[in-house]
């Protein structure tokens, strides 16, 4: 598990902008049960993929005209049982962070893996979240 001092100030980038905390397995079943679509970023101390898909997330959530009705996080390495929860509604993709999810009613409907964030620009991720974001919110 990674040491706290490390992992809150990137939580905080995406908390403080309005992207619930999901710490619980409890926490991930409300937020991926409620009506509409939910966007889910598993965030990691990876610095040259969570370091694009966090900023990413923001830009799409600011910069799209369609918007997911809710936002969540959860952080591997710290949350556990909430990631474990998480990727049990990722099946049948492998385990991956960082990456972002988008659920509708329940339901699986997007998925961008940590392979499909590597070596990108946040503005390239962004645009593809505003891209699902159009076709799904």
């Amino acid at each position: 598990m990674y040491p706290a001092e490390i992992v809150l100030p990137m939580k905080a980038e995406l908390t403080e902008n309005g992207f619930t905390d999901l710490q619980t397995p409890q926490d991930v079943e409300k937020a991926i049960s409620q009506p509409g679509t939910t966007l889910v970023v598993i965030n990691s101390v990876c610095g040259c993929s969570a370091g694009s898909a966090r900023p990413a997330a923001l830009m799409a959530v600011n910069n799209s005209p369609k918007k997911p009705d809710h936002l969540a996080t959860s952080f591997a390495g710290f949350d556990m049982e909430a990631v474990e929860t998480l990727r049990e509604k990722l099946l049948p993709y492998p385990p991956s962070s960082p990456s972002i999810a988008l659920f509708k009613d329940g339901e699986l409907v997007a998925f961008i893996e940590r392979h499909m964030i590597e070596g990108r620009p946040a503005q390239v991720i962004a645009n593809g979240l505003i891209q699902i974001f159009d076709e799904h919110c």
